[in-house]
């Protein structure tokens, strides 16, 4: 059984601060053109999407450095919904575990499209280490698997983007902005192919299939 774990590309959809707005406009139409084409407005980490190490790492590889199948993930899902606003996730919640890729399940894509979003749990800086440690790469149905700057921020809280320096300076990926993650199991495969775009990210259609032992 296959899960669509994205977010629909639309216009207005959240963004992060300051990122470029996303515009979807109808372009050319049946009763005018004889056909329809909508255009499309958006920046590299547009909803459901994947950070490559360009992202963050002045000499981080662009998405067209990886074969295809660098997409496809060994996933384990990590019930992490007890944590709450601008919660930090401990190193302790990472798992030893013979996967690919951490997906955290903060249950925070229930906020998405409001202030609230914005307020998401994030991986403590020690929690990003044992990732890297480990390999993994890493998923979150949140904004930011760093904290995300709001008025809202702790005096205490990391600064920067920590967990992304962590994660992409090891050349491993992040995929941020998924949902849905209550309909796939605790193993899975994670199916999260970008746009062909030489970028620091891309939007990706990213489903979960049911893993098989």
């Amino acid at each position: 059984m296959a899960v669509d774990l994205t977010h629909p590309i639309e216009t207005g959809m959240q963004t992060y601060p300051d990122d470029p707005a996303v515009a979807v406009r109808r372009h050319a139409s049946h009763e005018d053109h004889g056909v329809r084409v909508d255009a499309l407005e958006c920046g590299s980490h547009t909803g459901t999407h994947v950070d490559a190490p360009a992202h963050t790492e002045p000499d981080g590889k662009t998405l067209e450095s990886y074969p295809v199948e660098r997409f496809v993930f060994d996933a384990v899902r990590v019930d992490c919904r007890d944590f709450v606003a601008r919660e930090p996730i401990p190193a302790a919640r990472i798992p030893d575990a013979d996967v690919d890729l951490v997906a955290c399940w903060t249950g925070w894509d229930d906020h998405w499209g409001t202030e609230t979003y914005l307020e998401h749990p994030y991986l403590s800086p020690a929690a990003a280490d044992a990732c890297a440690d480990r390999g993994f790469d890493v998923a979150v149905d949140a904004l930011n698997p760093d904290p995300t700057p709001t008025e809202n921020a702790a005096a205490d809280e990391p600064e920067g983007f920590q967990v992304h320096h962590a994660l992409l300076g090891n050349d491993l990926l992040i995929l941020e902005n998924l949902t849905n993650l209550g309909a796939v199991g605790d193993r899975f495969e994670l199916r999260a192919y970008p746009l062909a775009l030489a970028s620091d990210g891309a939007p990706v259609r990213a489903v979960g299939v049911e893993h098989v032992e």
